[in-house]
């Protein structure tokens, strides 16, 4: 255990953590839920993310600008996000301020009124931000790229939403979706920097004392098929995303699979960005990613190139992954293991890294991750580990998201042979 980490889990199942940070003056902390848009139906596809923006449009006590002005009073911001597992409600205050901090997050998650008025507003503000996702390229192939992967089922479908299910749903949605979901026992109300965990402990034990156990509900698996999802626009470049199935958070193999993508595709010594970026000049933007779930996760390379250099672009990156296997070399390996430890340890400088780490790892894995076993796992990689996930994701059937002038952009069946050659 990370000797500055203490945990405390209340008689309703709400789990409190907090990171002291010694040398800091300012606290984050908030809470997150266990609850995104795999835990969505279609008909309300959106839900968490409008669930999030309506947190801050008023409470029993509050109305929207007394919550604006509140924290920012005290100099502290407060904000939220929505994944597919999780959402998140956080805030940053100087320490004196903690009280305070937890008294809002609070009331944001569980005196929220959902005025009809306020929501009507606001599904035309999810609207506006749907359509800017939809007008950013490099923005919206990611949606496409999951839907492609995960057809229609929960995990495919986007964060956001559709303007169709936004503006269809009303207050009683809301009001059903959060008494069924927002649970104590799939919480954890997290918080880093200069904490008093005791102190915290009875702040939060007293504002979420009411706060009831939601049934627990069937989650509908990750099932990874594969596939492609193109658009034809008229577009200077062309966005292309390619990928596969890959891997849990709480695989064996998952530091395994990091420490490939920092040196295929995480900087500018990477494989990619050597290969196809400086040595051929084909695309200005080019790295790769993984995104881990619970249950599964996906690998990707996302490229922006040109309507003519992609029917090149499209060899080089499956001869790329296909060399790999057989030709790391110890140098290459040891700077990706070099930059994930040193990500790793000068993210713990932030107190938002830190207290979302806590948060996030209580929510995974049930218990916290010392920063040691994580450099441990990370400077343990070797070649042939490397080589074993690039098999694993090879094995899968590609997925392929592209948007712009794609009418070079070779088809899925053939994208597949050439990485199967």
């Amino acid at each position: 255990m990370n000797d500055s980490v203490r945990i405390t889990t209340l008689p309703n199942g709400l789990r409190i953590a907090t990171d002291r940070m010694e040398h800091v003056e300012s606290v984050s902390l908030g809470a997150w839920v266990g609850v995104g848009t795999r835990h969505e139906q279609a008909e309300i596809n959106g839900i968490s993310h409008l669930l999030e923006h309506m947190a801050f449009k008023g409470t029993e006590r509050r109305s929207p600008q007394a919550i604006a002005e509140e924290i920012e009073a005290v100099g502290g911001v407060l904000n939220a996000y929505t994944s597919r597992e999780n959402t998140a409600y956080y805030a940053k205050v100087l320490a004196e301020d903690t009280p305070l901090a937890v008294d809002i997050v609070a009331d944001i998650l569980q005196h929220s009124t959902f005025d009809e008025t306020e929501l009507k507003r606001e599904q035309q503000v999810v609207v506006q931000e749907i359509g800017q996702a939809n007008d950013t390229p490099d923005d919206i192939i990611f949606d496409f790229f999951q839907e492609a992967a995960y057809p229609d089922q929960p995990m495919g479908r986007p964060v956001l939403g559709t303007v169709e299910t936004v503006t269809s749903m009303g207050r009683d949605t809301l009001m059903e979706y959060i008494g069924g979901q927002y649970g104590p026992q799939k919480m954890v109300f997290a918080a880093a920097g200069k904490v008093d965990h005791d102190a915290l402990v009875e702040l939060v034990g007293n504002a979420f004392a009411d706060l009831k156990p939601t049934p627990v509900q069937e989650e509908a698996p990750a099932a990874y098929r594969g596939g492609e999802r193109r658009e034809d626009r008229d577009l200077e470049q062309v966005h292309l995303l390619l990928g596969f199935d890959s891997i849990a958070y709480d695989d064996p193999d998952y530091y395994a699979l990091s420490v490939f993508s920092t040196l295929f595709g995480g900087g500018m010594s990477s494989r990619l960005f050597q290969e196809i970026r400086e040595k051929r000049g084909l695309v200005y933007s080019i790295y790769s990613f993984q995104s881990a779930f619970r249950d599964g996760g996906l690998f990707g390379v996302y490229a922006g190139t040109g309507d003519e250099q992609v029917a090149e672009l499209v060899p080089v990156l499956c001869d790329s992954f296909r060399e790999i296997a057989g030709s790391l070399t110890e140098a290459e390996l040891g700077r990706a293991r070099a930059q994930l430890k040193a990500g790793l340890l000068m993210g713990r400088e932030s107190t938002g890294n830190r207290c979302e780490q806590v948060a996030q790892q209580l929510l995974v894995y049930g218990r916290i991750v010392p920063p040691s076993e994580l450099v441990e796992k990370v400077e343990a990689v070797d070649a042939a580990a490397v080589d074993r996930v690039v098999a694993r994701l090879l094995a899968s059937r590609p997925t392929l998201a592209t948007i712009g002038p794609i009418a070079h952009v070779e088809p899925l069946d053939r994208i597949a042979e050439r990485l199967a050659a």
